[in-house]
This record gives C-alpha cells, sequence and structure tokens, in this order.
C-alpha cells in the first residue's frame, strides 16, 4: 500500500541554526503544508514538508519523540537522525493544539492503546524563540 497521509496542516517552518544551536532560522517564506505521514509496509510514521519541490522537512517519528509547545502559537521537536531541531509556527492555538494532538495520536500508534504518553509539554517561552507572523 506504501506511504500514506494520515494528517496535514499549515505553518511556518523552522530549523535551529546549526552553529549556534539557539536562533531560529525560517526554511520557508510563507506557511507550508506539513504532513504526517504513514508507511504500512514499513511500519514508520514521518513529518514531511514541502516548500516547492524541496522538502524542507523529513523526519522520522520515534517512539520517544516529544513536541514541546514553547508559547500559544510555536512548537518544536528533535530529529537525531537529521540532527537538528524543528519548529512550527501556527497562525491559531488551535491548530497548535490540533497538530500535538494528532501526534499524539500517531505516537500512541508505537505504545499499546493503554499506555500514556506525554508527548506534548508545555515549557513556557524559550529564548530567542519568536515566530515570525
Amino acid at each position: 500500500m506504501g506511504e500514506q497521509p494520515i494528517y496535514s496542516t499549515r505553518a511556518h517552518v523552522f530549523q535551529i541554526d546549526p552553529s549556534t544551536k539557539k536562533n531560529w532560522m525560517p526554511t520557508s517564506k510563507h506557511a507550508v503544508t506539513v504532513s504526517y505521514f504513514y508507511d504500512s509496509t514499513r511500519n514508520v510514521y514521518r513529518i514531511i514538508s514541502l516548500d516547492g519541490s524541496k522538502a524542507i522537512i523529513n523526519s522520522t517519528i520515534t517512539p520517544n519523540m516529544t513536541f514541546t509547545k514553547t508559547s500559544h502559537k510555536f512548537g518544536q521537536w528533535a530529529d537525531s537522525r537529521a540532527n537538528t531541531v524543528y519548529g512550527l509556527g501556527f497562525s491559531t492555538e488551535h491548530h497548535l493544539a490540533k497538530a500535538c494532538r494528532d501526534l499524539v495520536i500517531t505516537l500512541q500508534q508505537f505504545k499499546s492503546p493503554m499506555s500514556y504518553i506525554p508527548v506534548c509539554s508545555d515549557t513556557g517561552s524559550v529564548p530567542n524563540e519568536k515566530p515570525f507572523f
């Protein structure tokens, strides 16, 4: 059956500056589609985003991944395979909450249905994180 989309949203995409590990660098000039995919053949979940034909996110979702809400409209996660941190800036709190809920549901697929996964955490404001909208 191959890889199938299971959820999509629109967000501004950022990556942490690899030299400073502190500042956010926008990877798109405008909000782009960010999608969660499931590959039933390989039992793999991924987050993918394209800006035109360029992949700006290609992140494999792992069972121990944590998506952290750092403000009312911004969240981030570390991708150890890509050795980077991605950030998503949303237009509303509702869009961030929905993206977080859908990621929780996706991550629960890795665990038994009865287990609790505290995947979306609130940390409050983090220095140098300023979404550009």
